[in-house]
């Protein structure tokens, strides 16, 4: 017989761990969306002043949802995050299907900057991975902006159970570079977002969309506080409290779509009850995960150019080329970052808990930290002895900015993420893959070439794309 004692602190435990939880179901759409303040140490404050360990009904849920296989459809699958993240689903036992037009290879035709790692085509890439696992990918060359009957003939051949969006063109400079890529970026990102609500409810499936959003729908500085995830508590005229989607505050044509795109889940969830989860992802870092170097014919691109090469990624490969790193303006801009392993744990953690129908549009922040740009050009020129050029900035934006961002919808249901400073081996793993293919690199192409405005425009106009140079004689600490 258990002793009594032990009989009355499991019943406090239960409660401790249910009342949130339950709470919630009666005050937010969602059991994610209610107000929880989370400690330091992981721990769950509720509303009823518990301080208790992640709730065991988030947890429950998670592993349950874990062990169910899912078809799953992941638009733009080819790409930097979406690649990576195909991998990752089909290793944890999913059924894959990628669908990309390729758009993303054809643009590196059009700047005449291909990846500094050398990709190989979906078939090779595929079959490598057939090799290596055992499993299967199956591959689908399709616009899902512009070929709609195709897409909902797709969701009704393959029924998946939830579809991935990461098919938008997904760089902030090349969305700004002239009238050509600001039109191509609405046209392609908008109308892709459109086609698949349209698609989903045209094939009367029960689908799961998650899309890969971005943190700069917020804006940078521009909440006073912490930024939460997704909706904001405001108070209306005549003392009337809400809870509303947080403002949007692009500074880009490209971050513009994402916004667009935030306002149509809300539409399309509240019209015609799709489920949805908008993941408001930081600046990825990163090139490798477990599953993509398990094989030269699966390693992820690298861009390292002005327009698609991401902070970091470009810091770490100017480093490693003994090249100066570029920073814009003072450095004062502070960001959002998660390395590409976590953005495809962050997938998963998103489609094994989804909202149920009904539930307002769920969101997360996809960051594992913040950090200041020039923080962390100073972290890797110690790590290089490579020195730092602070350059005109060809962005419209705050020379300065702070930023607190909430993430804890992750990490209560179990992201550990990399994070810059305990992770130097990551910065390692980055620079031996310059070092190992830094013939490819096109020193021309490593200034900025896309101005936001023509005043920005004439302040870089000193910039020279041939003053670059290589120093082979450079490599992280020395070596």
């Amino acid at each position: 017989m258990i002793p009594s004692e032990y009989v009355h602190t499991m019943k406090i435990i239960f409660v401790a761990a249910f009342l949130p939880a339950f709470a919630a179901s009666f005050t937010a759409p969602s059991a994610f969306t209610t107000n929880i303040a989370i400690d330091t140490n992981h721990g769950v404050k509720s509303a009823f002043a518990f301080t208790k360990p992640i709730p065991l009904i988030l947890q429950a849920r998670n592993t349950e949802l874990e062990a169910e296989k899912k078809k799953i459809i992941v638009l733009g699958g080819d790409g930097f995050c979406g690649w990576p993240t195909s991998l990752h689903l089909s290793d944890k036992g999913h059924d894959i299907v990628i669908v990309d037009n390729l758009s993303r290879r054809n643009i590196d035709t059009e700047l005449g900057c291909d990846s500094l790692t050398p990709i190989q085509s979906p078939e090779v890439r595929i079959q490598a991975w057939k090799e290596v696992s055992g499993k299967d990918i199956k591959f689908v060359n399709l616009d899902v902006a512009k070929d709609y009957d195709l897409l909902v003939q797709l969701l009704k051949e393959e029924k998946p159970d939830a579809v991935v969006h990461f098919a938008e063109q997904r760089s902030a400079p090349y969305s700004m570079k002239n009238s050509k890529t600001k039109r191509y970026t609405i046209d392609n990102n908008v109308s892709g977002s459109n086609n698949l609500c349209c698609a989903a409810i045209d094939s009367e499936l029960d689908i799961h969309i998650v899309h890969l959003g971005t943190m700069g729908v917020y804006g940078y500085g521009s909440s006073g506080g912490e930024i939460p995830e997704g909706y904001i508590d405001v108070v209306l005229p005549g003392g009337r409290e809400s809870n509303i989607l947080h403002p949007a505050y692009p500074g880009s044509v490209y971050h513009a779509t994402k916004c667009l795109d935030a306002l149509m889940w809300q539409f399309y969830q509240k019209n015609d009850q799709l489920r949805v989860t908008d993941l408001h992802q930081g600046v990825v870092w990163g090139t490798n995960t477990p599953q993509t170097i398990k094989d030269e014919r699966l390693v992820n691109r690298f861009d390292y150019d002005g327009d698609y090469g991401t902070v970091l990624n470009r810091f770490l490969m100017q480093g490693a080329m003994g090249v100066p790193l570029t920073v814009y303006g003072t450095g004062g801009q502070t960001r959002g970052f998660i390395h590409i392993t976590d953005t495809a744990k962050c997938i998963e953690i998103a489609i094994n808990n989804p909202p149920a129908t009904g539930d307002r549009v769920e969101i997360f922040n996809q960051i594992a930290e913040t950090c200041r740009v020039r923080d962390i050009a100073n972290m890797v020129s110690e790590q290089t002895g490579v020195g730092v050029d602070f350059l005109p900035n060809p962005r419209q934006e705050a020379a300065e900015n702070e930023l607190e961002v909430a993430n804890r919808k992750f990490t209560n249901l179990g992201l550990d993420p990399i994070t810059l400073e305990s992770e130097d081996g990551l910065f390692a793993e980055v620079t031996e893959i310059v070092k190992k293919f830094k013939h490819r690199c096109n020193p021309r192409m490593i200034l900025p070439a896309s101005f936001w405005n023509k005043k920005r425009a004439e302040e870089c106009a000193d910039l020279d794309p041939s003053s670059t140079k290589i120093n082979e004689e450079v490599g992280v600490n020395g070596d």
